[in-house]
């Protein structure tokens, strides 16, 4: 899931601006070194030491993230869950608190409005994540379809993020907090003390596919905790990891980026995201979605590598033999733990088996690929 709509256009853009928003760490970065870009109204890190290197250290140690950029909304009251029913299209009411859910938000045209995490904290009380770039739109949104009475609180300008992501993550943090660590499942959270804040999110959830968690706390306390996050994760390694290792280490899982892969325009049935559509309640367009699931979709997001050299990007068309334009790249880069170029497309579904041979323009070249099964890196 989550969040920063195509880097590729970002990336070339100038340094830090005044007129975008600052999370609490803007000038903790900056003195990190870091490349700062605006991103979704933000001041945001793209990278500090580089790209290849971040991500290296979050598939083999720990890496730290800032996305306090991430929007969240609290819904309580006792027509909390009744709502979150109605605009989501996964079935919120198997959450028990402690739990945490994919889910998606789609719109009235078999699009999607945001994709998003839900967190059961209490009983009628649940938090939802949203992308940075969609806060507006998501809070406009499940505020039209609010006529049950629910009560919502938007909470993103006083909340920080950090996503402590890879393997070692756990034996490295486990010194900053009283909770066992190892003992938080996939998808599962505590609310507890972090190094030395009580009351904050620990949440075993992340989009690296390395494993690690993610720490919601007060935007007073986040200073406190990203200290002592890289105090305590010295001896293993840690370092501090930007927004460009961020898009690289949820392509090779085949994670959706909204903006790219998914968007107002894209069903979550063509996405691939049929498993968090569930269509044992009654939801935002459920019906036509419904039937789009039975009658198959006309294209689908597939993954591909590169059977040569070469770079997919956001934008390039993917075009059959015959050099006729069959899709295009949503997601594409060089993949820095396989060191081939993989990407996310959408094509006709009669071109999205396993092993389909497709091809990329890259440029004036048709450069051949090889439809995969996700996720790119094992």
């Amino acid at each position: 899931m989550k969040k920063y709509n195509n880097l590729k256009k970002v990336l070339p853009l100038e340094g830090y601006r005044e007129d975008m928003k600052n999370t609490a760490l803007t000038e903790t970065h900056k003195a990190l070194g870091a490349k700062i870009v605006p991103f979704a109204g933000y001041n945001m890190p793209v990278q500090y030491e580089g790209i290849n290197i971040e991500h290296e250290t979050v598939r083999q140690a720990v890496g730290v993230f800032d996305v306090s950029h991430m929007g969240e909304f609290l819904i309580d009251g006792e027509h909390a869950l009744e709502l979150i029913q109605k605009v989501s299209s996964n079935d919120a009411s198997k959450l028990t608190v402690g739990k945490a859910q994919y889910s998606c938000l789609p719109n009235n045209d078999g699009g999607i409005v945001d994709d998003l995490i839900i967190y059961k904290i209490k009983e009628e009380q649940y938090l939802l994540v949203v992308n940075a770039s969609n806060i507006e739109k998501d809070w406009n949104w499940i505020e039209s379809k609010n006529d049950v009475g629910a009560n919502m609180r938007d909470l993103s300008e006083t909340y920080s993020l950090l996503a402590i992501q890879g393997p070692k993550a756990i034996e490295a943090m486990q010194s900053i907090t009283s909770h066992d660590l190892s003992a938080i499942k996939f998808y599962n959270f505590v609310v507890g003390d972090f190094a030395g804040i009580e009351h904050v999110i620990i949440s075993a959830t992340g989009y690296t596919g390395s494993g690690g968690f993610e720490i919601y706390c007060k935007n007073s306390e986040v200073k406190q905790i990203w200290d002592k996050v890289l105090e305590a994760g010295a001896d293993f390694g840690i370092k501090p990891i930007g927004l460009a290792a961020r898009d690289t280490l949820r392509l090779e899982m085949g994670y959706c980026l909204y903006g790219n892969d998914i968007d107002d325009t894209t069903s979550p049935i063509e996405a691939g995201l049929g498993w968090i559509t569930k269509f044992t309640k009654d939801f935002t367009n459920s019906e036509a979605l419904k039937a789009e699931k039975e009658h198959g979709p006309k294209r689908k997001l597939i993954a591909f590598e590169l059977d040569d050299r070469g770079i997919p990007r956001h934008g390039y068309d993917i075009v059959d033999g015959n050099g006729k334009t069959i899709g295009v790249v949503t997601s594409g880069t060089m993949s820095p733990s396989l060191g081939k170029g993989i990407g996310l497309g959408y094509v006709p579904t009669i071109f999205s088996d396993v092993n389909s041979k497709i091809n990329i323009q890259i440029r004036k070249n048709a450069v051949p690929a090889t439809v995969v099964k996700l996720p790119f890196y094992k």
